[in-house]
C-alpha cells in the first residue's frame, strides 16, 4: 500500500549575521619632552589634517594628556600608530565600545 504523499512544506527562514568589524581609535598621548609645534606637525604630515584639526588635536593632548586623533579600521589603525611612534609619539591604540 503506498503512503499519501505529505503536502507540507518546512520552510527554514535564515537572518544573515553579518556585522562590522569593531573600530579602533589611535590615541596620542602627552610627554614632557616632545614640542607642540612638533606633534602639530606631524599630525598635519600624518593624517593630512589642517593646520587648525591638528593644533586642536595637539592641544587636547596637552591639555587632558592624551587625545584620539584617529578612528577606523584595525589594520589602518596599526600602520597610523606605527607612523607617529616612529615619529617619536607617544601612541596606543583602543577597541571603540560600540
Amino acid at each position: 500500500m503506498a503512503r499519501p504523499a505529505t503536502k507540507e512544506k518546512t520552510a527554514t527562514k535564515t537572518k544573515p549575521k553579518t556585522s562590522l568589524a569593531t573600530p579602533w581609535s589611535v590615541i596620542v598621548h602627552d610627554d614632557p619632552v616632545t614640542l607642540q609645534n612638533y606633534v602639530t606637525k606631524v599630525f598635519i604630515k600624518v593624517f593630512g589634517y589642517s593646520v587648525s584639526k591638528a593644533n586642536r588635536l595637539m592641544m587636547e593632548v596637552h591639555k587632558s594628556g592624551r587625545s584620539i586623533v584617529w578612528t577606523g579600521a584595525r589594520e589602518q589603525a596599526e600602520m597610523y600608530a606605527q607612523k607617529l611612534q616612529a615619529h617619536h609619539l607617544l601612541t596606543s591604540m583602543e577597541k571603540v565600545d560600540v
